[in-house]
C-alpha cells in the first residue's frame, strides 16, 4: 500500500491484506508459536492503519464488508472461543449494576428536599419500569435500594411506588416474585403509618395470593412478614381491615397446602391474629365457615339440578 502501487490496484491489495489478517493465532496456550507469521500479521495491520490515516475515501463499498468480517474474526470470535479468556478487571464496568453502584446511589443521596418534580418522574417513569425486565435479578438489590432511598426522602411517593410494584407483580415467575416480596418488605420497613393505610388493602390482597402460592418459597417469604415487628405493629393497628382479607387464604392453606413448613408458618400467623383481636378473629372464622356452607349448599343444588331422574 505505497505510492508506487497504481490506484486501481490499491483496493485489491487492501482486501488481500484484510483477508490475510483474518488468520487466527494462538496467543494463550503457546505464545511463542508462529512468531514469524504473527509479526507479518502485525505489520499488515499497522500498514493498513497508516494507509487509512493518511488517505481519504479508503473504505469503499467492496472493502467495507471485508473490514467488518476481519474485525469480527479477531475481536469477537477469539474472545468467545475459550472460557479462559476472561477480562476479570472489566466485569464491574460491563455489568448494569455498576450503573447503580457508581451513579444512582450518590445522585439520589444528593437530592435536595423537597424533591423536584423531575426527580419524582425519574423514579416513577425510569426506575420502577425496570422491574419489568427479565434480567431483573442482575441488579435488583441495587434497584430496590434506590427505590427505598426515594421513599426515605419523600414518604408521599409510597402509594404510587407500591401500586406500581403491584401492577408489575410477576404472575408465573416464582423467583422474581420472591424478589418483589423482598423489596416490598424493605419498603414496609420505612413506610409511614399514614401512608400504609392508603395501600394496605391492595397490598394484603396480593400477600393473600402469595400465601396461597403452590410454590413454597413464595408462600414462605410472604409469611415471614409476620416475623417483622414493625410490620406486625402496622397490621395490629389496622387489623379490622387486614384480617378479613388474609383470613380465608390463611385458614384454607393451613389445611390444604402441601408443604409442612408452610403449615407451621400459617399457624403462627393465625395465632398472632388471634392474640391481636380475639373477637375479630372469631367473627372472621364464623363468616368463613358460613360462606363455605353456602358454597356447599349451592354445589349440592347444582348437582341435584343436573341429576337425571330414573
Amino acid at each position: 500500500l505505497s505510492a508506487n502501487v497504481a490506484p486501481a490496484e490499491q483496493e485489491k491489495l487492501f482486501i488481500q491484506k484484510l483477508r490475510q489478517c483474518c488468520v487466527l493465532f494462538d496467543f494463550l496456550s503457546d505464545p511463542l508459536s508462529d512468531l514469524k507469521w504473527k509479526e507479518v500479521k502485525r505489520a499488515a495491520l499497522s500498514e493498513m492503519v497508516e494507509y487509512i490515516t493518511h488517505n481519504r475515501n479508503v473504505i469503499t463499498e467492496p472493502i467495507y464488508p471485508e473490514v467488518v468480517h476481519m474485525v469480527s474474526r479477531i475481536s469477537v470470535e477469539r474472545l468467545c472461543s475459550t472460557s479462559c479468556f476472561v477480562f476479570l478487571g472489566f466485569f464491574a464496568f460491563i455489568r448494569v449494576l455498576n450503573v447503580f453502584y457508581g451513579g444512582f446511589f450518590h445522585i439520589i443521596n444528593g437530592f435536595a428536599l423537597p424533591l423536584k418534580e423531575e426527580h419524582k418522574i425519574f423514579l416513577l417513569k425510569v426506575l420502577l419500569p425496570l422491574h419489568k425486565v427479565k434480567s431483573l435479578s442482575v441488579y435488583h438489590p441495587q434497584l430496590a435500594y434506590c427505590v427505598v432511598q426515594f421513599l426515605e426522602k419523600d414518604s408521599t411517593l409510597t402509594e404510587p411506588v407500591v401500586m406500581a410494584l403491584l401492577k408489575y407483580w410477576p404472575k408465573t415467575h416464582s423467583p422474581k416474585e420472591v424478589m418483589f416480596l423482598n423489596e416490598l418488605e424493605e419498603i414496609l420497613d420505612v413506610i409511614e403509618p399514614s401512608e400504609f393505610v392508603k395501600v394496605q388493602e391492595p397490598l394484603f390482597r396480593q400477600l393473600a395470593k402469595c400465601v396461597s402460592s403452590p410454590h413454597f418459597q413464595v408462600a414462605e417469604r410472604a409469611l415471614y412478614y409476620w416475623n417483622n415487628e414493625y410490620i406486625m405493629s402496622l397490621i395490629s393497628d389496622n387489623a379490622a381491615k387486614i384480617l378479613p382479607i388474609m383470613f380465608p387464604a390463611l385458614y384454607r392453606n393451613s389445611k390444604t397446602h402441601w408443604n409442612k413448613t408452610i403449615h407451621g408458618l400459617i399457624y403462627n400467623a393465625l395465632k398472632l391474629f388471634m392474640e391481636m383481636n380475639q373477637k375479630l378473629f372469631d367473627d372472621c372464622t364464623q363468616q368463613y365457615r358460613a360462606e363455605k356452607n353456602k358454597e356447599k349448599a349451592k354445589s349440592k343444588e347444582r348437582e341435584e339440578a343436573c341429576t337425571i331422574p330414573s
